[in-house]
Formats: structure tokens, C-alpha cells, sequence
């Protein structure tokens, strides 16, 4: 398979160098650890996240203004070190503390968990954290214990990173995280399967009359294998999932994103989504917001995943708050 690299060895090395040529960002020394800037912010709670390469923007480009202060990279789909993760912790205490978003693969949670405890022991950092489970396709699979955390991070992502900026505490940012976490739903899709710079091949095998349900970010195996499906039904099948796990009552204020999992043209994506919104105004609830794009990719795998977060007016308020990063502007 033809990629854009050169050792695939050093792709994320040098795949967070042009980061940091590019937008505002601090490496700190000897890590694939990205910073703002001007991290710490003094009297802030700094929030952070981190995870495998290759879900780009997934996670660095989300530090910014009202998001992230800090992203740790792991190699391609693979958690960072508890020992990286626990220096960006440490580079992003401004004297409030630090939250972690962890995204629920059995790596990240170990990793973040001993990476705050040494973080807590070594500089006396204040740390809280949420664990993301919004994947409603599975309840185990191969890298978690319970549901996968998925696209459904990004609007964790943003609440914890509002609260933040508007000088909220660690106790505040955790309600509010954990709130969004409680009332977010994702279910995802592969076309193709995606291609890891390393194996330069499939990383599994699936047939140009087939299509994959319920998969992972990182190609695990879904829930159903079938014949390919026309941009409604597959639409259909995943919302119809979603809506279902959060059960919903009419009238119900949602925002929805349809994200892309690397390779699907933003046509497509928009095809996807006139559907999402029929079937979400059938069932009677009230869209404030939509997404469509790449949010958290999988690669160049071609598909798609569609995530419904139910709403009240203190999450309406937090999404609608200023944020400026690479992969995700809101403004007034």
C-alpha cells in the first residue's frame, strides 16, 4: 500500500514535529508529548487526553483555546507510557490540577491510572478523570473491559475543556464530563479495513461486496458482517442503535455528529447525514447542533460513525462555549 511516509518507524515522531511547526503547540523534550504552548495556564485546570496515533485529529488537535492543554501520542494504536503521560500531567498543572479524558481501551485506563498516581506522588499534582464508553455496539471486545470509548470523546472533550476555561474546579469538570459520558451514544462502520504504516497491508481482510457493523477505531471486529448497504440503510442501522441505547424521550434537544473514519469523502459523510437527520426528527427530537467530518479516524479506513449526545441547557451552554484548536472552532 502507497502512504505519504518515510521510516514508518518514525512517522509518528515526525508526524508531531509538523504538528508543532504548524499551530501553537510545545514537544516536550524526549517524549511524543504535545503541550500548548503556553502551558501551564496559571490558575486553570488543565485538561488532557491522549491515546494510539492514527486518529488524527484524535487527539493533539484538540489543544487549544476552550479544549485540550495537552495530548500524549502513543505509537499507532497504542497507548502512550504511564511515564509520558504522567510529564504532560505534570506540564500542564497551572496550581488547579489536572482532569484526564481516557478513552476505555484496557492500555489507555492503565496507563493514565499510573501515570496519575505518579504524577500525585512526584509533584503533589491534583488529578481527576473520566473514562469515555460511548460505543453502544459492544459491551467487551478485544482491547476493553465494557464499552469501547470512541467519537463520542470529542464532546467530552469540549464540556471538560469549557468548564475549564471559565475557571471551573476539578469537581465541576468531572460532573460535567461524566454527565456528557453518561448521555452520549456512538455506534461506527468500515467500508475497507485500514492500513497501519508498520504492516502496509489490511488490517483485516473484508471483501468488495462486504461491509463491517459495530466496529472499533482500531479495525477490531464489529458486531455483523454483511452485504454492502445502500448510505440510508447503513444510516438507519446505526442511529436506529444509538437512539435505542439512550432511549430518548420526544422532544429531547440532541446535538449528532457524523464522523469519518479517514478515508470516506466528505460527500459521502453528507450523504450519511441528511439521513441521520430524518431519522432523528421521526423520532421526534429537536437537533441544536450538527457535525459532520473528521473527528476521531481510524487511519485511512473508509466508513463512518454517527454519535448522539442528549442535552440539557447546562451541556447546550458548555458546547456553545469559544474553542480554538486545529481540528474543532467554535465561535459567538
Amino acid at each position: 500500500m502507497k502512504k505519504l511516509i518515510n521510516d514508518p518507524d518514525a512517522v509518528v515522531d515526525e508526524m508531531i514535529e509538523g504538528m508543532c511547526t504548524a499551530h501553537d503547540f510545545r514537544r516536550l523534550e524526549g517524549t511524543t508529548v504535545v503541550v500548548r504552548a503556553d502551558a501551564p495556564l496559571e490558575g486553570k485546570v488543565g485538561i488532557v487526553s491522549g491515546g494510539g496515533s492514527g486518529h488524527e485529529p484524535t487527539h493533539a488537535g484538540f489543544i487549544g483555546d476552550g479544549m485540550l492543554d495537552g495530548a500524549a501520542a502513543g505509537e499507532v494504536f497504542t497507548s502512550p507510557t504511564a511515564d509520558q503521560i504522567s510529564e504532560m500531567i505534570q506540564a500542564c498543572d497551572g496550581g488547579e490540577g489536572v482532569f484526564c479524558v481516557i478513552k476505555n481501551y484496557e492500555g489507555d485506563v492503565m496507563n493514565f491510572e499510573t501515570a496519575m498516581e505518579m504524577a500525585e506522588m512526584e509533584a503533589e499534582t491534583e488529578v481527576e478523570s473520566v473514562v469515555v464508553d460511548d460505543d453502544v455496539a459492544v459491551e467487551d471486545s478485544l482491547y476493553t473491559s465494557g464499552r469501547r470509548g470512541v467519537a463520542g470523546t470529542i464532546f467530552v472533550h469540549k464540556v471538560a475543556g469549557a468548564m475549564a476555561h471559565q475557571g471551573g474546579g476539578l469537581s465541576e469538570i468531572k460532573r460535567v464530563a461524566a454527565k456528557a459520558n453518561e448521555h452520549v451514544g456512538t455506534m461506527g462502520m468500515a467500508l475497507t479495513s485500514c492500513v497501519t504504516p508498520e504492516k502496509g497491508e489490511p488490517t483485516f481482510e473484508l471483501s468488495a461486496e462486504e461491509v463491517e457493523l459495530g466496529i472499533g477505531i482500531h479495525g477490531e471486529p464489529g458486531t455483523e458482517r454483511t452485504d454492502v448497504m445502500s448510505a440510508d440503510e447503513i444510516a438507519d442501522h446505526l442511529t436506529e442503535a444509538v437512539l435505542e441505547d439512550l432511549d430518548l424521550e420526544g422532544g429531547t434537544e440532541v446535538v449528532t455528529m457524523v464522523n469519518g473514519m479517514g478515508g470516506t469523502p466528505l460527500m459521502e459523510l453528507y450523504v450519511v447525514n441528511r439521513r441521520v437527520q430524518e431519522i432523528v426528527g421521526e423520532a421526534g427530537l429537536e437537533v441544536w447542533d450538527e457535525r459532520v467530518g473528521d473527528y476521531m479516524t481510524s487511519l485511512d479506513m473508509m466508513g463512518c460513525s454517527i454519535t448522539v449526545l442528549e442535552l440539557d441547557d447546562e451541556l447546550k451552554e458548555l458546547l456553545a462555549y469559544p474553542a480554538e484548536t486545529p481540528g474543532l472552532t467554535v465561535v459567538e
